[in-house]
This record gives structure tokens, C-alpha cells and sequence, in this order.
């Protein structure tokens, strides 16, 4: 039987013409064009590509399908796009402009038939159910959604079930509290999510160093998504890879 390797994610956030990135979600430093990233990237063979648009429903926005369709000409690696995804038909649109997979965040619990048409129509592998988390009052990893603004009050484990219930491909788990941070993961949260759906969960959230990846992985998660420690660093997804196959890990090299 094929052993599933082990993907190093860059994740990519876009806003106002421009990528960005600052800690908790609070994207206010701006880092670059997208278009530049995904070459520096497409250069050194990442596993797969993640683009969120932050903004888009923030701003009661669809998602941006012509940026999607220009910057898929430059992506031959899997890409996933996310932000702004209101139904299936917003599903089929990204799909057909480019994306590989798309990532549904605030529709997943707003609209969760969005996932079950989105499943029936394109099939489970191009759905990835994203939860956000944050420790509140209510429980230490709430999932939030609309970026990580409005809580649910679900817990990340029983909105995980819901989503592989729905159909989704695989889960995309992001700590808010420890987004661009480069503190580590929230490996509480991988483990319980991990031990209560049977699809692959992506850690994000936290990657500060090579061992950060490990530990993600030790705890649970399938992948492992970063962005500040590959923009802010001199480490590379790369070195990542080639940490994590020392470390006993599958990966392509």
C-alpha cells in the first residue's frame, strides 16, 4: 500500500493588491505580490500552495476569481484558494479559473450545505474545511469564523466532525492565538481534532522552526501549512522537508 507522504505547506495570505502578514490575524504588514511568491515557490518545489484572500468577507466579497485565474498560469503546484466562498457555484468557479482544492471557512457554518454541494458536484478532494481557533471563555480552542472575528461557540473537534460528516477532504486547523507567532503549534488542538475525524488535518498556525513541524506531526496532523517562518526566516520548505525525512517522516524530496 502507498504510503501518503507528508506535504510542507507555504500559505500565502492576500489582501488590497498585496500579500500580508502580521500575528493573530491582524495582517497588516505587507510582504509582497503573490505572483512573485508563487515563483520563488513553484522554484523550490513546494508540495502544495495555499492562497487566502483575508479581506473578501470581511468586506461581504466574493471571491476574487480573474486574481485566481492570473495567478494560476504561474502555479504548477497544487493550489488551494480560500476567502470569500459563499456556495457551490463560487466552488465550481474557482476550480474552473485554476484552483485545485478550495478552502471554505465562514460557509462551513453560515451555509454548510455549501460543502455538501460542493462535495456532490467536485468530489471530496477539492474541499478543505478551514477552522479557526481561539481559547475563550467558552472553550479553549472556539472555532471563529468571518478571519477569526465572530466566534461559534463549537468547540474545533465537534465543527471538525461536522465537516467530515459534510464530506470535506481534509481539514486546514489554524490557531489564531499563535498565528505569526513562531511559537510552536497548538498541539492540544491538532491531537483533539486529529483523534475525532478520519481525513487529513493540516496544522497551521505557529511554525517558528523545523522541530515546530515535527512535533505538529507527532501530535496528529497530516501536513503542515506555515507562512511567517518561511517569510521572516532564512528556513525554506526545503530544509523542512529534508528535516522531516531525518526525523523518520515520508516526504518528496
Amino acid at each position: 500500500m502507498a504510503v501518503l507522504k507528508t506535504r510542507v505547506i507555504p500559505t500565502l495570505l492576500y489582501r488590497d493588491y498585496g500579500l500580508v502578514k502580521g500575528e493573530r490575524f491582524d495582517g497588516s504588514r505587507h510582504i509582497g505580490h503573490p505572483r512573485q511568491a508563487i515563483k520563488v515557490y513553484e522554484m523550490r518545489g513546494v508540495d502544495e500552495l495555499v492562497l487566502l484572500n483575508i479581506a473578501a468577507t470581511a468586506r461581504g466579497a466574493g471571491p476574487d476569481f480573474d486574481l485566481v485565474d492570473d495567478l494560476a498560469d504561474d502555479c504548477f503546484m497544487p493550489f488551494s484558494v480560500g476567502g470569500g466562498v459563499r456556495d457551490a457555484d463560487d466552488v465550481g468557479r474557482l476550480l474552473a479559473v485554476g484552483a485545485d482544492k478550495v478552502v471554505i471557512n465562514t460557509a462551513l457554518v453560515e451555509a454548510p450545505a455549501t460543502v455538501e454541494e460542493s462535495v456532490a458536484r467536485y468530489g471530496s478532494q477539492c474541499v478543505v474545511a478551514s477552522i479557526d481557533t481561539k481559547s475563550t471563555d467558552v472553550s479553549v480552542d472556539e472555532a471563529w469564523v468571518r478571519s477569526g472575528t465572530q466566534p461559534t461557540g463549537l468547540d474545533a473537534a465537534t465543527l471538525a466532525r461536522r465537516a467530515a460528516d459534510l464530506g470535506a477532504g481534509e481539514i486546514l486547523l489554524t490557531s489564531v492565538d499563535r498565528d505569526g507567532t513562531m511559537t510552536g503549534y497548538d498541539l492540544a488542538t491538532i491531537t483533539s481534532v486529529a483523534e475525532s475525524v478520519n481525513i487529513p488535518v493540516i496544522a497551521s498556525g505557529g511554525a517558528g522552526s523545523y522541530q515546530d513541524l515535527v512535533k505538529a506531526l507527532e501530535a496528529g496532523a497530516t501536513a503542515v501549512a506555515a507562512a511567517a517562518m518561511f517569510h521572516f526566516t532564512e528556513q525554506t520548505p526545503q530544509e523542512a522537508k529534508r528535516h522531516l525525512h531525518d526525523s523518520g517522516f515520508p516526504v518528496r524530496l
